[in-house]
This record gives C-alpha cells, sequence and structure tokens, in this order.
C-alpha cells in the first residue's frame, strides 16, 4: 500500500562482549531503490548508541531477498548500466562506489558500509564480503525508507526505471515470497486481473517497459488508470505522481500553453521502436496513446501526443 517502507537491516550472528560484537555484522537489503550513504551512517549510529565500538568478524552483503539477476529479461545489452542501475536486494547510492558504477552493488555496500563504521570510531576486524545472514541472526540496526507514495512519485515523475524494477522485485518477495521479477510479474497481473483490465494481448516482462517482450495495449492502460480513479485508496496518490503538463518531471517542457498547462496528468514512455503518453485530462478524461514504429520518430511521435492531448484539455 502507500505507505509501505522498504528496510535495511543490520544482523549480528555471534554475541555482545562489553563494546565488542564478537561475530560478523550482515548488511541485509530488501530492495530500497533509494538507500545511501547517510542511511548507512544511521545505521552506524544506532550501532554505536548501542554501545558497539569493535566487530571481531566481518561486515557482509546479504542481498538474498532477490535473486542476483542484474537486468530484466528482454533487455537490449546496451540497457545495462545505461538505462538503469544493476538490480539488487542491497543497493547503495544507486551502485555509485567512489565515482563509479559497480556490476557489484551488494559488496559495494557492505564495503562502504564498512568504511562508514570506521568513520564513526567503531573497528572492524575482517574485511567486507558477501554472506547470507543464519536464520538466528540477532537484529541490531534498521533504517526505513520514505513512504511508497513518495517513492513512486519520484519514479513516474523522472521515468525512473530503476526504481520501477526494484519495486517489481519487491513485489515478487512480498507477495509471492520469491524475489525476482517473473514473480514481480505475476503479481502485476494478478492485480490486473483483480481489477478487471483486459489482459488480451498483454504480457509484464518488468517493471520498467525496457524490455523487448514487453506488451500492453491501449485499452489496458486505459482501464488501469479507470480502476485507479475510481479506487479512493489509489486515486489521489497516482494523480499526484504523474507528471504535470508544462510544470513538472517528463512533461515539464512539454504542454506548456493552455488549456493543457496544469491540466493534463500523465505518463511519457519511450524506446527506439515506441512512443507514448497516458493519463488524467483534469477529473473529465483518462487517455491512452501508445504508437509503434522501426524505429518511431519521437519528435512527430510526442507532437501528435500533444495536440492530441490539447484538444481533450479544450473539451
Amino acid at each position: 500500500g502507500p505507505s509501505y517502507r522498504f528496510r535495511t537491516v543490520v544482523l549480528g550472528d555471534g554475541e555482545r562482549d562489553g563494546s565488542t560484537w564478537r561475530g560478523n555484522l550482515y548488511l541485509q537489503g530488501h530492495g530500497d531503490p533509494t538507500l545511501k550513504t547517510r542511511d548507512l551512517k544511521r545505521l552506524a549510529a544506532q550501532l554505536r548508541s548501542a554501545g558497539i565500538r569493535r566487530v571481531t568478524g566481518s561486515v557482509l552483503a546479504d542481498e538474498s531477498a532477490f535473486d542476483r539477476r542484474r537486468t530484466a529479461p528482454g533487455w537490449k545489452p546496451s540497457f545495462y548500466m545505461d538505462e538503469s542501475a544493476p538490480l539488487s536486494a542491497l543497493v547503495v547510492n544507486r551502485a555509485q562506489y567512489h565515482g563509479e558504477t559497480t556490476p557489484d552493488p551488494a559488496g559495494a555496500a557492505a564495503a562502504l558500509f564498512t568504511e562508514v563504521l570506521k568513520e564513526r570510531g567503531i573497528r572492524v576486524g575482517g574485511r567486507s564480503a558477501w554472506g547470507q545472514a543464519p536464520v538466528d541472526a540477532f537484529p541490531l540496526a534498521q533504517v526505513d525508507s520514505e513512504p511508497l507514495v513518495d517513492v513512486l512519485r519520484f519514479m513516474d515523475r523522472q521515468s525512473d526505471n530503476f526504481t520501477a524494477e526494484m519495486v517489481l522485485k519487491t513485489l515478487g518477495a512480498e507477495v509471492a515470497g520469491r524475489g525476482t521479477t517473473g514473480a514481480g510479474a505475476a503479481v502485476v497481473v494478478d492485480a490486473l486481473k483483480e481489477a478487471g483490465v483486459p489482459l488480451a494481448g498483454v504480457r509484464i516482462a518488468d517493471g520498467s517497459g525496457l524490455s523487448r517482450l514487453d506488451r500492453l495495449t491501449p485499452s489496458a492502460i486505459a482501464a488501469i488508470l479507470t480502476a485507479a480513479w475510481s479506487d479512493d485508496r489509489l486515486r489521489s496518490p497516482l494523480w499526484h505522481a504523474l507528471p504535470v503538463a508544462g510544470r513538472n518531471g517528463t512533461l515539464a517542457d512539454r504542454l506548456e500553453r493552455r488549456p493543457a498547462y496544469g491540466a493534463v496528468h500523465a505518463k511519457t514512455g519511450t524506446t527506439d521502436v515506441a512512443s507514448a503518453l497516458s493519463g488524467y485530462v483534469r477529473n473529465r478524461f483518462v487517455f491512452a496513446l501508445v504508437q509503434n514504429g522501426h524505429p518511431v520518430s519521437t519528435w512527430w511521435a510526442r507532437d501528435a501526443q500533444d495536440r492530441f492531448a490539447t484538444a481533450l484539455a479544450a473539451q
């Protein structure tokens, strides 16, 4: 739901001996796409407040909440790193480590946390590495993300592929018990069925829409938007998450004149073979436009979309 928060936990598999933790620490991620260095500092502060000044073992990265596939099915090879950071249940700073994007986000997170602990006056005896916390590991610290509704607002307005993929895997982990893209996609399909969305010709292969295996129809998109508008729990979060014509996000420099300005709340979608714009015009219209091409002419496609939305806004 809108209030869900992603959690990141520090677990220990040893025992406390005065100011010393005798054993390893596990930095366990649960898919937070917004996790940053400041969050690691908050975890370190909690450990220090608990009186821990020394760790005899290592800091181990636990990314077991998700599988270890760094991309989604059907992506072009060039999408890896360029269109999305590597996927993992444990990613800090969108996989940026010492100024570069790393293909091992979990390992980088453990290394960075080790550095942060030392900066906070907590000595670590071992090196950072990878490992899964045992079932009897003891929780020592935890940080939570902002509410999901805020994460989705950033995702939709900036059309952020990485966040979308992390949310999809989290759906799989939390609902289906498997942190995979396929499990998350199945959860989405089940939700669409329950909402009465027509699924003929629809295929959900990833969270971002980058996959060449994805298939969506205007009828399905319009039905999703209609179902969300009809649900009191979802109407406001979705309305406020969508880019606003001429004001913010991917529509900041589009539809900048009235009657469309401020009246159109809509999500863009762009690859080299498809261009789309779907959303709401005030509280009067739901619309869904999807254009295909090999390749699609991005400028002309957007011009047609903007003219269509402007015509609706004039009604």
